[in-house]
């Protein structure tokens, strides 16, 4: 059976593909020539299942989005007093590349413009650039899962156009931010922008920091929770440069853009978010993959400050009561709650058809896209030939 998460996506997409306003980046040889049409989207939840709709198989390069994880590593690697030392942690109000540095102390403001992430990169710790862009690439790999590479093309054209960036480093050598040179940092921060992705790792990526720093799939701990935190903190209050306001009114999802077009955004303790569309607004963004975020955002319940009263896992058992296998429903189900009750009834459907129950008395409430989700389970087993039952008593659904 098809997931309606899947078809749900795929219908996203047909209804944001009319979004065509924007322009593809100019200034950079390589992502000028990037399709304009290529779409997709791509969601995680931090029990690993993926769903995917659109031009997945596509790549592309990181750009911003590597802010995020430099700026864990400096993280980890000197801890937050050192780092803040040398970094801020407020938004700025500029566009992604002005010069926004503390008028006493030449601090960026924060890591997720390019000065605070030219200034982060120089604190990851390393023997030379090689090394630390190593480092870098090791991380987003651990990240995401599976070994990321470098596309050195889009890295010579990064070169190319670093003039600005260069500028933007020499000035932070000047206040003594910067920990070693600053064209070598340039250099490595070129590369880490050039690491080669697909909507797929991104999602993934950014479901690895809703899980708290441990991927969903293999369960390693890639990152510490203190970490993560700091990071969506910054991400939550920067990550969209100075249209940071609006996204978190309208969506309300910590999130991170890059001028390739993707932007990832993460739910702790739910799931993670990707979408890829490389026409930007004039504030750096995809103008699709805003859209997509604020209808996923609206259709789905999923801003941050829509909080649940609790956190309890939406299936409290499973049990064979005269032939039917009875899913018994628990505390206050939202989306991932849906979700994870799908993927269990899923998985756990045979071949023929067999009855099926549902069982809300144990729980407390059902918002409105759990409400959709699990209506359209339930309808899609029935037209699959099983059996339904839904115990409602208290009209949740």
């Amino acid at each position: 059976m098809t997931s309606p998460i899947t078809d749900y996506l795929e219908a996203v997409l047909r209804d944001c593909r009319d979004s065509d306003g924007g322009e593809v980046l100019t200034g950079n040889r390589i992502l000028s020539e990037a399709d304009p049409d290529v779409f997709s989207v791509a969601v995680v939840t931090v029990e690993g299942t993926v769903y995917c709709a659109g031009d997945v198989d596509s790549s592309f390069s990181i750009q911003s989005i590597s802010k995020a994880l430099t700026y864990a590593l400096a993280l980890a690697d000197r801890g937050l007093d050192a780092v803040h030392r040398k970094i801020d942690v407020e938004p700025s109000g500029d566009a992604f590349n002005e010069i926004s540095l503390e008028r006493d102390t030449g601090r960026p403001r924060n890591a997720l413009i390019n000065a605070g992430a030219i200034a982060a990169h120089s604190l990851v710790e390393g023997r030379d650039v090689e090394h630390r862009v190593d480092r870098i690439l090791a991380l987003h790999s651990a990240f995401v899962g599976r070994d990321l590479a470098i596309d050195d093309d889009v890295f010579d054209a990064e070169m190319e156009s670093s003039d600005r960036n260069l500028a933007l480093a020499h000035m932070l050598a000047s206040v003594k931010v910067l920990e070693c040179d600053a064209h070598e940092v340039v250099t490595g921060y070129a590369r880490q922008c050039s690491i080669d992705v697909t909507t797929p790792d991104l999602a993934m990526l950014a479901a690895t920091m809703a899980n708290g720093g441990v991927h969903p799939e293999s369960g390693d701990r890639v990152a510490t929770s203190a970490v993560v935190r700091q990071v969506l903190s910054t991400m939550t209050t920067c990550g969209m440069y100075d249209g940071t306001g609006d996204w978190i009114a309208n969506v309300g999802i910590p999130a991170k853009s890059g001028v390739s077009g993707a932007i990832i955004g993460v739910l702790p303790g739910q799931l993670g978010i990707a979408v890829h569309s490389p026409r930007l607004d004039d504030r750096g963004n995809s103008v699709r993959g805003v859209e997509v975020f604020e209808r996923l955002s609206r259709d789905m319940d999923l801003h941050m400050m829509d909080i649940a009263p609790s956190g309890h896992s939406a299936v409290r058992r499973a049990r064979e009561e005269d032939g039917r296998t009875v899913y018994e429903l628990q505390g206050d189900i939202r989306f991932a709650g849906a979700e994870n009750i799908m993927s269990r009834v899923l998985a756990d459907l045979p071949d023929e058809p067999t009855r099926i129950g549902f069982e809300l008395e144990p729980a407390r409430a059902v918002n409105g896209a759990a409400v959709r989700l699990l209506g359209e389970l339930i309808e899609r087993l029935r037209s699959d030939g099983h059996d339904v039952e839904v115990d409602d008593p208290n009209g949740l659904m």
